[in-house]
């Protein structure tokens, strides 16, 4: 049986498709709204968060102020909710890969490319500043590169909801996460939008020079580097990396906030003038010559190089003649080195291109392939197919594929079957039978269910063989044992009846439906005239219908009568100002003042209360007061 048989649905509408990434608080997976037919992103919180009230309002607060955020380099929420105990958020689903995957098989992007990364990750910060949301954890895995080429950021304010004390000790959870934190953040200060430029600069370090300033065997040994130690500079470790980057980098991690970038906006300023070309604000080492001594020393220029003419002597002529002789026999090296290459590319001459056709390495042994791409000076990583029975050991295909013109030197991902990788079972005990099929399908498991006598429950597993941690071949079966169907024998029974629980509050309302045998299930808000907030208005499936015990019942909540713009009326005839009031959703209350008392022109409503545009319950009363002749008695 697989995961398709039983698809497990949250909320009757959001159908779990496959586990796409695992985080330190939440699962991924990919889903299918079914309301709105269309693929999203689903965070799940592990059940021993959803068990912290305080953690899970915190969680949904955050969920709320990132769902108002709207720009093409964020990820939009689109929804929050809770089913039987479990929290979920639902966000657009991208298609592509996160910055850190980049990474670990690229390895250093071209510092264009990762400016121009940088460059829309500020786009986007700016942006949730301006909305008065932090992110916090600004790290690669939660920058995602479309297919196009996109720039998208994911779980803006989410880890607010973390404490960070907390996460310092989670070290399996959050190692990602404080190598890439503030040292503000690391003591457990207050942060604002300077801690997330902080957060960029260090991904951004981590693009061009191919790894973090800082590394450690624990959360806290890296957090206390960044508060106490200065960064390495970038360009020591990878000397291509441009000067004028490499300023903008170490501004983005001055350990005092007031020293980086006062805002997302003026860090993408200055990406965007490096990537033109332009001087950047950030001060750039230039090196300059000393009049005095004739040395070289170090100065900063703002966004430029600058020079000094130095105050030059007849001893000084001298002595720089050797130097003139050097700089010539340079220069005539390098125009020796452009003819020889001018030459190559024309077929002057014979040397070996620096070109290389990918051959086919389908079929082929690993050791083989490697060997190949070896000799032809590429470079190669190696992972497996999860989803292939073929052995590890066998070529299944490559990325690029066969034929592709490469540059000796560039990476070539080897793909390999998977049998033969061992996979260790879950431990899906006591867990219901849908959740473990769908947990055993994530790990390229079978499942197999057995009634047996020997369980007390039925739909939930009592126990499984192989037994957990148990190491067995991908696609291997494990059985789920659960308890039998029980045999009835045929009875004259009243079929139980849904209670009614209109009117009640949403505990009032559960417990009255748990003594009726029902589950109760989730909540959804409507606007009620009759109901107040937080009274239930009515039930699915519906109060009175015949429903078996142990029926999942949902509630429709009331969240107090919806708003309704008033109408203008004012100059209008008593009908037109009534029927406008009526039409709008409102109860219309007529004032008669006798015309002759004022000498006025009479049916003209001239004033009203509320006035025109102000927001009124709905059936809540309009007055409109208008002068006549004909008042009623």
């Amino acid at each position: 049986m697989t995961v398709s048989d039983h698809p497990r649905v949250l909320s009757g509408r959001y159908e779990l498709s496959n586990l796409v990434a695992r985080g330190g608080m939440a699962e991924v997976y990919r889903a299918h709204d079914r309301l709105l037919d269309r693929p999203v992103a689903l965070k799940i919180l592990f059940p021993e968060l959803s068990v912290d009230r305080s953690f899970v309002e915190r969680f949904r607060r955050e969920a709320q102020a990132a769902a108002n955020l709207s720009h093409p380099n964020i990820v939009p929420v689109f929804d929050w909710g809770e089913d039987i105990g479990t929290y979920y958020i639902v966000m657009e689903y991208v298609d592509g890969r996160a910055l850190s995957s980049i990474l670990r098989t690229a390895g250093p992007l071209h510092p264009d490319r990762a400016a121009e990364i940088a460059a829309d990750v500020a786009a986007a910060l700016t942006y949730a500043h301006r909305h008065g949301v932090i992110h916090r954890d600004v790290k690669p895995g939660n920058v995602l590169i479309t297919e196009e080429g996109t720039v998208k950021v994911t779980d803006f304010g989410i880890a607010r909801a973390v404490n960070t004390e907390e996460s310092l000790t989670q070290t399996g959870a959050v190692m990602g996460t404080a190598t890439y934190f503030s040292p503000e953040q690391a003591e457990g200060q207050g942060v604002d939008a300077r801690s997330d430029i902080y957060s960029l600069g260090v991904v951004l370090f981590e693009m061009v020079a191919g790894r973090p300033p800082f590394l450690g065997d624990t959360p806290v040994a890296v957090a206390s580097k960044h508060v106490r130690e200065n960064p390495p500079m970038p360009r020591q470790i990878n000397s291509a990396i441009p000067p004028a980057l490499e300023a903008v980098i170490m501004k983005c991690m001055a350990k005092d906030p007031a020293h980086r970038y006062a805002s997302g906006e003026e860090l993408r300023a200055d990406l965007l003038r490096f990537r033109e070309g332009r001087g950047v604000s950030a001060d750039v080492p230039a090196t300059v010559m000393n009049p005095a001594v004739g040395t070289t020393s170090t100065m900063t220029a703002v966004g430029r190089t600058q020079s000094m003419r130095p105050v030059t002597t007849m001893e000084e002529e001298r002595s720089r003649t050797p130097l003139y002789a050097a700089l010539l026999v340079l220069l005539l090296i390098a125009l020796a080195v452009v003819i020889a290459f001018l030459g190559n590319s024309l077929g002057w001459w014979h040397f070996n291109s620096n070109e290389v056709t990918l051959p086919n390495l389908t079929g082929k042994s690993l050791t083989a392939a490697e060997s190949t791409l070896q000799a032809d000076g590429l470079k190669y990583t190696v992972t497996a197919d999860p989803s292939s029975n073929q052995p590890n050991t066998i070529v299944i295909k490559t990325r690029p594929g066969a034929g592709t013109q490469m540059s000796k030197g560039q990476r070539v991902t080897l793909i390999t079957g998977n049998q033969g990788n061992k996979v260790s079972v879950p431990n899906v005990t006591n867990q219901s039978v849908g959740f473990a099929e769908s947990e055993l399908t994530t790990m390229n498991l079978m499942a197999q269910v057995q009634p047996t006598n020997n369980c007390n429950q039925q739909n939930v597993v009592c126990s499984q063989s192989p037994g957990p941690g148990t190491e067995v071949n991908p696609g291997s079966t494990v059985i789920l044992f659960t308890a039998a169907p029980t045999t009835t024998t045929t009875t004259t029974t009243t079929v139980p009846t849904v209670p009614n629980v209109s009117g009640d509050t949403v505990a009032q309302a559960c417990n009255k439906l748990g003594q009726a045998g029902y589950n109760c299930g989730s909540t959804t808000q409507q606007s009620s005239s009759v109901y107040s907030s937080g009274y239930v208005i009515s039930t699915n499936p519906t109060a009175g219908s015949e429903e078996p015990q142990g029926t999942t019942v949902n509630l429709v909540v009331s969240s107090g009568p919806a708003s309704e713009t008033v109408p203008s009326v004012i100059g209008d005839t008593p009908n037109q100002a009534s029927t406008a009031i009526t039409s709008a959703g409102l109860t219309p209350q007529a004032n008669c003042v006798p015309a002759q008392q004022f000498g006025k022109p009479q049916d003209i409503v001239y004033a009203q209360n509320p006035s025109g545009g102000a927001q009124a319950n709905q059936g809540s009363n309009v007055t409109y007061t208008y002068w006549s002749n004909n008042c009623p008695a």
